[in-house]
């Protein structure tokens, strides 16, 4: 991993667990569903207009259809319209720390269900991530969280789970920054459907709501979903996914920075809990280096 791929991570990292803080800040002013397929639908358009700038055209493999489909249902429609419907009861903090058990599913996945074999290191990294989860919902749950948020989040992490371990097809051969625009402009089309339907248009317009729907529409919309391609193509799935670790510290810390969001002792040990494990499962996933020739 060279320094490229370092500060690769360590930005998409940032942009998106800055994303809980300024969804949060759109959901108190204006309806989420229809704010979420706006973004989309914004940001979609400038990443195919980007695209074919850069040269780019439509013109994807039949498997690289079904992926792309598959990732803009279930990550920009399901895990991010559950999110924008959740936090409008749930700090950015929980659901923030909630999506960061990805990795950890996506892990128990591959080991479950494809049969990955999983190192002891791995196996460590599970049972306390889960644990650290188990602590701060736990407490959470007690301090009075809203139930139906929470569960409208961890549907949300499942959908993100099984996006992830399509993007691989998503992003293999080429196209990048067209692929981004399709999936995001599929999740816009997703979510129009309930939004039409079930919400009224009603924004309590201000500058804080403008300047949060600019930033999530073009940095976490766009910026790190093109950033996590390009990362996973120059050195892998496995290794970019190393970078998840930081994510639930980032979270809580950009929450509590911009929202004035409290954390409890639990919340911090919960959340340094998490990180070993997700750090130890990412780490026992990695291949192992091969001995020096003599």
């Amino acid at each position: 991993m060279d320094i490229r791929a370092i500060l690769m991570g360590l930005a998409f990292a940032t942009m998106w667990s800055s994303a809980f803080t300024s969804a949060r800040i759109i959901v108190q002013d204006a309806p989420p569903l229809t704010a979420l397929a706006l973004r989309f639908l914004i940001s979609g358009l400038l990443a195919v207009a980007i695209a074919r700038a850069m040269g780019q055209r439509i013109r994807l493999t039949r498997a690289q259809w079904a992926a792309t489909a598959l990732f803009g249902l279930c990550q920009n429609a399901l895990y991010l319209g559950l999110n924008f419907v959740a936090m409008q009861t749930i700090e950015a903090s929980l659901a923030a720390i909630i999506a960061s058990s990805m990795p950890l599913l996506v892990a128990l996945a591959n080991w479950v269900v494809f049969g990955e074999r999983m190192r002891p290191l791995g196996v460590a990294g599970l049972v306390a991530g889960f644990a650290g989860v188990a602590l701060i919902m736990g407490d959470r749950l007690g301090g009075g969280v809203d139930p139906f948020g929470l569960t409208l989040c961890l549907a949300g992490v499942l959908a993100l789970t099984f996006a992830t371990l399509a993007v691989r097809g998503a992003s293999s051969g080429g196209n990048l920054m067209m692929i981004v625009g399709l999936q995001m402009l599929i999740g816009s089309a997703v979510l129009w459907v309930p939004a039409l339907a079930t919400e009224t248009i009603a924004v309590a317009w201000s500058g804080k709501l403008v300047a949060a729907f600019v930033y999530t529409t073009l940095v976490p919309g766009l910026a790190a979903t093109f950033t996590w391609f390009v990362l996973v193509g120059r050195i892998g799935a496995t290794r970019a996914a190393t970078f998840h670790f930081l994510n639930p510290f980032l979270g809580v810390a950009i929450a509590a920075l911009l929202l004035g969001e409290a954390l409890g002792a639990g919340d911090l040990l919960g959340v340094a809990v998490i990180m070993a494990g997700i750090l130890a499962v990412q780490l026992s996933r990695q291949a192992p280096r091969p001995p020096p020739a003599r």
